[in-house]
């Protein structure tokens, strides 16, 4: 029992059947596959973006779905749960949309955002690059002032849909100010070296972006110079973060699934694998760590929703509590399945090597620890004055 619907409006709960059912009909049965092959056929672009999904952060008015923030975090659950490199896709397509309308020129929504609805355009979120991760401010990709716009020169590294973007949302700095660019795949100067071998996420086509004097007209900035980090690329970065929680969310939920119908089938020692009280114990922690990242990935979409500015710690505390709940149930998924778990055959391994993926991306969890400990004092230090003794506090409610 995992307490889904709880809390969801009409239209909510539909929008949740109609994600489930899409993941378990065009994504469940070929995750393994794709995987394996280490890529997504174009066909899967195509499937998103008739469903409306490629258009899940984009405006209604500019051809996109605007889902609600619980909505498009249960998008991203179900996707999950299917496959982590569509989820993958998925999100940092919506990082560059969500950019673009909320950064975007006029001009550059009218352009790029319908593009993106529709999957004529895939979006791809170009900021880490061999020397800068977590310290994103020191990226050395560097973009100069030339005649009618600017030349950018750099390294782009793992750069998830490298492979099959249209657009590049690109962060350099202009006269040392970290500022964002929409650079076309063709144009001349930018070239993607495809990257193989990931631990997790396999599909979804990573790569690198190099940038050698390419040249951007104009209007392809973003926003004002300096606004790059601390406005375009934090919020593109913060709905990345609540799509990754949630996709966590989902991991768990196949974790638990495929343990729970194991546990059941499986005899060990004259008795059901699901009578043995350790194996119990692995599956209790799962479905109760489903629910917990469930509800701490619905307080954030509600703030979010609100406009709260508490919004972006509670999306630290999703992204922090479910990416390590994704971690132990893949951990604990292997451990159920024994030897099968281990092969190549069933889907707990791919869990288990994506699960790993989700305590890096958005955030390594030592850098969400810093972060959330860090906030938990200040919040402590502004409250202190106004707290009864006895008095229970949080940092988000």
């Amino acid at each position: 029992m995992t307490f889904a619907s709880t809390g969801l409006d009409p239209d909510q709960r539909l929008a949740r059947e109609r994600f489930a059912a899409f993941a378990d009909e065009h994504l469940v049965p070929h995750a393994d596959a794709w995987d394996a092959a280490g890529e997504l056929p174009p066909a899967v672009v195509a499937l998103l973006a008739d469903h409306g999904y490629l258009g899940a952060a984009v405006p209604v008015g500019h051809g996109g779905e605007g889902l609600d923030e619980i909505s498009f975090g249960m998008l991203c659950e179900e996707v999950g749960r299917a496959c982590s490199s569509v989820r993958s896709l998925l999100t940092v397509h919506s990082m560059v949309s969500h950019a673009v309308a909320r950064w975007g020129s006029p001009g550059q929504r009218e352009r790029w955002l319908p593009e993106l609805a529709t999957g004529r355009a895939v979006g791809a979120f170009a900021l880490t690059e061999p020397g800068a991760g977590s310290d994103a401010g020191a990226i050395t990709t560097r973009a100069e002032r030339v005649p009618g716009g600017y030349a950018l020169t750099g390294h782009k590294h793992w750069i998830t849909c490298a492979g099959i973007a249209g657009v590049f949302l690109v962060f350099a700095k202009l006269a040392g100010e970290p500022t964002a660019f929409l650079v076309e795949r063709d144009r001349p100067g930018l070239s993607v070296t495809p990257r193989g071998g990931a631990l997790g996420t396999r599909a979804s086509h990573l790569g690198d972006v190099l940038l050698d004097d390419c040249r951007v007209p104009d209007d392809a900035r973003v926003s004002r110079p300096g606004f790059g980090l601390t406005a375009v690329g934090a919020s593109a970065l913060e709905l990345g973060r609540y799509s990754v929680a949630w996709g966590c969310v989902g991991l768990v939920e196949a974790c638990a699934a495929a343990s729970l119908a194991h546990a059941d089938s499986r005899e060990q020692f004259g008795r059901p694998l699901r009578e043995h009280q350790l194996v119990q114990r692995m599956l209790a922690d799962m479905v109760t760590a489903a629910a917990a990242a469930r509800l701490l990935c619905r307080q954030a979409g509600l703030l979010r929703q609100a406009g709260d500015p508490r919004s972006v710690q509670a999306t630290w505390l999703a992204k922090y509590f479910a990416a390590g709940a994704a971690m132990r149930a893949a951990d604990d998924a292997v451990q159920v399945h024994g030897a099968r778990g281990i092969g190549g055959d069933h889907p707990v391994q791919r869990y288990l090597r994506d699960a790993k993926v989700m305590e890096i991306i958005e955030g390594s969890t030592q850098l969400q620890q810093i972060t959330i400990a860090e906030a938990a004092y200040m919040f402590r230090a502004r409250s202190e004055p106004d707290r009864a003794p006895g008095r229970q506090w949080s940092v988000t409610t």
